[in-house]
């Protein structure tokens, strides 16, 4: 990052605590030196309180001042800030030291007279007291300011975390779309390619049916938000859908098997998660036999994790072939990123083979119920 760039976002401090932290100072500053004086038990403690409180106003305004300007570097990297504090800090304790040499020793100075006699020998040159007056104003006024810096340094690494935290939904939200949108354009090749074949079978009313049912599937998967949850009710709605439109393909083959808690409705799930999983069944599953095949989708839930299993009694994976090789680890591929970019670690998918023939993937994901 290029520190000579300003801080686009960076946002001025709150007035009033930079007020309070001002007058928080250099009220500790009066009690400290009115503590001193009364420990070291000086003469004219009224007197000295009285002008100790013009010369602590004139810092507290001086003070502001500073801030005032400091304020226009917010913006600036913080080195920049750092560099003009500790330069605009050396006139500023100056005027506090000469406004202090001014009430202590030039306004009226038989009020002290006490003072001169408790210290007969005290003579130092004008400049020399205004200076080493100036020098601990300074390391007070450096004080304020580090202060004053750290507050607003820690305000910029606040809003930089707002900033990343912001960037990273932004591109959570992206790559749930992205994932999201991969699944239409799969599913309507092979819808198609089956459509196809229906026409050029001549089976115009099946191909009429599953045109309606193919409309249908998506004026409903559409019309949400891509990056949001919908209610597993409707998910399962939508594979109904998806399946009546491969019933027209498969009608003495195809049987389904549903189970829905009613308790379970409402769980929220990323939308068309279940998709490539009952494509799979049938592509894998139904079309690769000619005798019934029975897919199964059903929710459970365990630990306060939903379970949602998709299984068919189909051939299975053929001999050699891996979990995740061909079309049906594209689909899965696709389900593991989606689960992985809404849920992290706090979900999981398993899949392989049934001891009994078919295929079996379950997914695991926190149960969270629809908002909405």
């Amino acid at each position: 990052m290029n520190e000579s760039r300003e801080l686009p976002e960076s946002r001025p401090l709150d007035s009033r605590a930079v007020l309070f932290s001002i007058l928080g100072f250099w009220l500790f500053y009066v009690i400290i030196v009115t503590l001193r004086a009364m420990i070291m038990d000086f003469p004219a403690q009224g007197e000295m309180a009285l002008r100790r409180g013009f010369v602590t106003g004139v810092g507290i305004f001086i003070t502001i001042g500073l801030w005032l300007i400091l304020r226009l570097l917010d913006r600036k990297p913080f080195w920049t800030r750092v560099v003009a504090v500790s330069l605009m800090s050396v006139p500023c304790a100056v005027a506090i030291s000469a406004v202090n040499y001014y009430f202590f020793n030039v306004y009226d100075p038989a009020g002290l007279m006490d003072i001169e006699r408790a210290f007969p020998d005290k003579d130092h040159p004008v400049i020399m007291e205004i200076a080493e007056v100036a020098i601990s104003r300074y390391f007070f006024l450096i004080a304020w300011a580090s202060l004053y810096l750290a507050l607003g340094f820690s305000q910029d690494v606040r809003e930089a975390e707002r900033r990343t935290a912001r960037f990273a939904r932004a591109a959570q939200s992206a790559e749930l779309r992205a994932l999201r949108y991969q699944v239409n354009p799969h599913f309507l090749f092979n819808t198609l390619n089956s459509l196809s074949a229906l026409v050029m079978r001549g089976r115009r009313d099946e191909a009429e049916t599953m045109i309606m049912n193919l409309s249908t599937f998506y004026r409903t998967s559409l019309s949400g938000e891509p990056s949001e949850d919908v209610e597993l009710a409707e998910e399962i709605e939508l594979q109904k859908l998806y399946l009546d439109i491969e019933a027209v393909r498969f009608p003495e083959r195809l049987q389904v098997k549903i189970d829905l808690p009613p308790d379970l409705a409402s769980a929220a799930v990323p939308g068309l998660i279940l998709q490539p999983l009952v494509e799979n069944a049938i592509k894998h599953g139904v079309s690769q036999t000619n005798r019934p095949v029975l897919i199964e989708i059903s929710a459970a839930q365990a630990d306060g994790q939903l379970i949602l299993t998709v299984s068919d009694d189909g051939p299975g994976p053929t001999k050699g072939m891996q979990p995740d090789d061909g079309p049906r680890g594209i689909g899965l591929a696709n389900v593991r990123d989606r689960l992985a970019a809404r849920f992290g670690d706090r979900a999981s998918i398993v899949h392989g083979p049934n001891a009994d023939g078919g295929y079996r993937v379950c997914l695991t994901l926190p149960l969270v119920r629809h908002a909405g």
